[in-house]
């Protein structure tokens, strides 16, 4: 049940928010190191932010759209000529109650999950903001320690992927998820396995095989994997039960998943066993928690994706992850792990493989480091009514 609205100052309540205006700023950061995964390669980053302003209080959002349609057919610029064009003339000057009002509103865009997520999510933390609430209780999460693993890329060597999930583990995290591809898939997890034969580990194909290519994945049952996740295509379910009939590991659906109805689908026919829940791939904090729900009518755990968000994403995320069902370890490492310098104040790094929720103010509970912000931005826009 979500809290009632607080009073403002006239003694009314505050049931409805008019977005005056909505800003938009795209810039450049660079992640520390080369992250490579099947589908590629990044280490330059275009974030981009959007900033809902009304009645006096500003939502953020990041938009995690990447710079090419490797992941995913969305793009930073498909999602900004969305936003321009699209989304902002419905909602600029229109006042909503509540999230799921403005998801009305743009409920005839087809796709562009990503760009509609961002003004959504940016409206949670307005509204969480006016009620005077972190935004894990408007979510309906309970505020807890995150638990958090790493994420490693594809390595030039071996010796240099062990070295990296050594790494993680002795800074305390609680999971090592390895990015495999063709060629590059039971020589690591070996690898990784035998010098750390009790840490849970994982495996993360990005769409990689072919359900052809099902023996050389059985390979994998030997090393004891917590999941195997999206080996097969991104818009797949039916191989992908078919693949998990053959294997002892669970599967993780990522990719596959856009809606509740995709959760629900790919559960009922054992096209995996566990899902991987990315707010923004699935419109929003409304579709991610509606997910998470179906996938607890299951009994299959959830945990929070993370696409190389700067901290305004990142702090989205551990807030989502308070959900009960968020039970295995998420992608929300150390901000300082990919960032000399984030786009907020607040160091949200993790301790012994765990994450505070950020608590700085009511919504997100962090707060925009704006020179340094617009010192970076290359592309502004403000959107009036």
């Amino acid at each position: 049940m979500l809290p009632r609205p607080r009073a403002d100052l006239a003694g009314g309540m505050l049931d409805r928010m008019k977005i005056d205006r909505i800003e938009l700023h795209e810039l450049p950061m660079r992640l520390k190191f080369r992250f490579q995964t099947s589908f590629g390669a990044e280490q330059d980053r275009r974030i981009l932010l959007a900033i809902l302003h009304a009645d006096g209080l500003e939502g953020y959002a990041e938009c995690v759209a990447g710079e090419w349609p490797g992941y995913a057919s969305e793009t930073t610029d498909t999602a900004w000529s969305v936003l321009t064009g699209v989304l902002a003339p419905r909602l600029v000057g229109r006042s909503f109650a509540t999230p799921d009002a403005l998801l009305y509103a743009v409920r005839d865009v087809r796709g562009h999950d990503m760009a509609v997520a961002t003004v959504e999510m940016a409206f949670w933390d307005l509204q969480a903001k006016a009620w005077g609430v972190p935004l894990w209780q408007a979510l309906g999460g309970r505020k807890r320690p995150i638990p958090v693993g790493i994420s490693i890329g594809i390595q030039e060597s071996l010796e240099a992927t062990v070295d990296a999930a050594l790494r993680g583990v002795a800074e305390g995290y609680r999971r090592v998820k390895l990015k495999i591809a063709p060629g590059w898939d039971v020589a690591p997890v070996a690898a990784v396995r035998e010098a750390l034969p009790e840490v849970p580990l994982t495996v993360d194909a990005n769409s990689a095989y072919r359900l052809a290519d099902a023996r050389r994945l059985r390979e994998l049952d030997a090393f004891g994997l917590d999941y195997l996740e999206q080996p097969l295509a991104h818009d797949d379910l039916i191989d992908h039960a078919e693949l998990q009939r053959q294997l002892a590991t669970p599967i993780c659906l990522d990719e596959s998943i856009h809606s509740p109805q995709d959760a629900r689908k790919g559960l009922q026919l054992g096209a995996g066993r566990i899902l991987n829940v990315k707010v923004g791939r699935v419109r929003g904090f409304r579709q991610a928690r509606k997910v998470h729900d179906v996938a607890e009518a299951f009994g299959a755990p959830v945990w929070c994706g993370g696409m190389l968000e700067a901290g305004v994403g990142r702090a989205a995320n551990l807030h989502l992850s308070t959900l009960d069902g968020f039970v295995l370890p998420g992608d929300t490492s150390s901000a300082s792990r990919y960032w000399e310098r984030d786009l907020i104040h607040e160091p949200l790094e993790a301790v012994d493989g765990l994450q505070r929720v950020p608590d700085a103010g009511p919504g997100l509970g962090v707060t925009l480091d704006r020179d340094w912000i617009e010192g970076r931005t290359v592309r502004s826009e403000t959107l009036l009514p």
